[in-house]
């Protein structure tokens, strides 16, 4: 009787690498259609855009130090009530991620983040109902273009946002008021465009994992459309707390091409889970 060969593992390497392939023949098919244009000469950027394909092909690169502060909080001082610098029954959203592009903040300020990332399920506002802000809403669903503005739609909390492009400068500085979504003038750079938001609230993070800022955070992102994919990438300025510019990985996303395709009503924020919460863990 010959043995029974098992061939699990092949097939097991096969079904992680399919979804990704899939997802990489699919990006490279939509970028191949020809990128539509409006009358006056720009990307046509209307639609429902949807189908996060994650980072770009250089996500990260040119960050060759982004993981100084991931060293640290690994040989940090232990938090109070911790026996070691890392325990894994909480979330340690940073030290447990893998991708190595992180905000680099200044060496005062480590200390708040390792509390934001280690007590998020109290201290993360978006968990308690609160808007995420910019750029942690991500990129817009759902995109309306006219000639004197820019609409952006997004799914949830944060609905929308109204972008000028009508040339008209920023408010002065003492005259802004501090908002989660910032005030944001719109221009092209060539077929990309540019959002360049000021006038933030210091409530809102960057990211997940406790990456505060300050009221002088100055957003820009960048929008431009290859065939029927949008990429979207953001790089958060704050100098008062970090070292340089922070270059969020960039998103991909597909166009909806369905001709009855809408955006979903979104229901309200209602926290119900506080108040049941006994250990670290939020997400």
């Amino acid at each position: 009787m010959q043995p029974l060969r098992c061939y699990l593992l092949p097939i097991y390497a096969l079904a992680q690498g399919a979804p990704a392939q899939r997802d990489a023949n699919a990006k490279k098919a939509d970028a191949s259609v020809a990128t539509p244009h409006t009358a006056d000469g720009h990307p046509d950027l209307n639609g429902i855009w949807g189908g996060n394909f994650g980072g770009g092909d250089d996500a990260g690169a040119g960050n060759e130090d982004t993981d100084v502060i991931s060293v640290s909080l690994a040989t940090r001082t232990p938090l109070s009530g911790e026996s070691s610098p890392i325990i894994f029954n909480r979330d340690n959203t940073i030290l447990r991620r893998m991708d190595p592009n992180k905000p680099l903040y200044k060496p005062q300020y480590w200390a708040q983040i390792q509390s934001n990332d280690q007590n998020g399920n109290s201290t993360d506002p978006s968990y308690g109902c609160l808007p995420a802000g910019v750029p942690r809403m991500g990129p817009p669903r759902k995109i309306v273009m006219t000639p004197s503005e820019i609409i952006l739609f997004y799914q949830g909390p944060d609905t929308y946002r109204l972008i000028p492009m009508d040339g008209r400068p920023h408010t002065p500085d003492k005259d802004l008021e501090g908002t989660w979504m910032g005030e944001p003038r719109g221009r092209w750079e060539g077929d990309t465009l540019v959002i360049d938001s000021i006038g933030f609230n210091d409530t809102s993070w960057l990211d997940i994992a406790g990456y505060f800022h300050t009221e002088n955070l100055h957003m820009i992102e960048r929008i431009r459309r290859e065939g029927n994919n949008l990429i979207w990438q953001a790089t958060a300025d704050d100098p008062e707390v970090l070292i340089k510019p922070w270059v969020l990985n960039a998103r991909t996303l597909k166009l909806n091409t369905r001709p009855n395709a809408t955006l979903d009503e979104s229901l309200p924020c209602v926290e119900l889970d506080q108040a049941h919460l006994v250990t670290k863990e939020h997400h």
